[in-house]
């Protein structure tokens, strides 16, 4: 991964202002992921977050736990459709190595620490997901990485 992925991670705009629903979207390849994200956190906010306020007013009066509940929605939502409604991987970094390089394969120190959590009900990874957004939205988290390593497992290679 080049230095731009290697950063990259969901960041929201300022909590409680005009933006406080949009993810901060640099140029280049996260882009596209970032944006596919944003969608379903809009739709979620837009229609199936509870709340007394108008449609308007429910994106503009986020503050920084709402935004963090948005983004596991949305990431739970997209892995648990990605696995074919049967089950969610959610990719996690672990603090030492859990993998030995084969012969040909070059190290990164990201790709070895890498642990995957399986679940059965989406429920289930949308808390997890929950209780660990920091590893997704804390800078230097590799929050976009982890994200498309773990659509890439709840796809499964195969298909």
């Amino acid at each position: 991964f080049s230095c731009e992925w290697a950063a990259a991670h969901f960041r929201f705009r300022q909590p409680h202002s005009d933006l406080a629903y949009a993810l901060e979207a640099g140029k280049g390849g996260t882009r596209a992921v970032l944006m596919a994200v944003q969608a379903h956190i809009i739709t979620y906010l837009l229609f199936t977050r509870d709340t007394e306020h108008t449609h308007l007013e429910r994106l503009c009066r986020l503050g920084r736990r709402e935004q963090g509940q948005a983004l596991a929605v949305a990431l739970a939502e997209i892995l648990w459709a990605a696995g074919g409604g049967g089950r969610a991987i959610v990719c996690l970094i672990t603090t030492a190595g859990t993998v030995m390089p084969h012969t040909g394969y070059r190290a990164d120190t990201f790709t070895e620490r890498i642990r995957l959590f399986e679940f059965s009900e989406k429920a289930a990874a949308q808390e997890f997901i929950s209780d660990h957004i920091n590893c997704f939205k804390c800078e230097g988290s590799h929050g976009v990485i982890l994200f498309l390593y773990s659509l890439l497992f709840s796809r499964t290679l195969e298909r």
